[in-house]
Parts: structure tokens; sequence; C-alpha cells
């Protein structure tokens, strides 16, 4: 469950905004759509595969 402090005199949207970058940083809203339907682990291997390359060709850029 999230709680959000809400300090005397803040503004409501400030706070739902606190709600909702912390709502997002949890994945639910991901976790769910990732359980609408199956993938076969061998295209979920190949993602995480894809998405390594990626990440890592990225930080060979950065160096």
């Amino acid at each position: 469950m999230i709680i959000i402090p809400v300090k005397e005199g803040e503004n409501i949207e400030r706070a739902l905004k606190r709600f909702k970058r912390k709502f997002e940083k949890t994945g639910v809203i991901k976790e769910l759509r990732e359980r609408q339907k199956y993938t076969k682990p061998s295209i979920q291997r190949r993602e995480e595969l894809k998405k390594a390359i990626y990440i890592q060709g990225l930080q060979e850029l950065e160096d």
C-alpha cells in the first residue's frame, strides 16, 4: 500500500503527482499488461538478450 503524507498547506496537485510517481515506480501497471498475454520462455529470453545488448551498446558509447 502506498502512503503519501500530505504536508500542511501543500497543494493537492503536488501530492497527487508524488502519488502517481510512486505508483509508477512500483510497476503494477507494467505487470498487469505483461500478465494479459502469455510469452514463451524462448521469446522472453530473446527480448532480455536484445535489451542487454542495447544497454551494453549505450554504455560503450558513454565511455
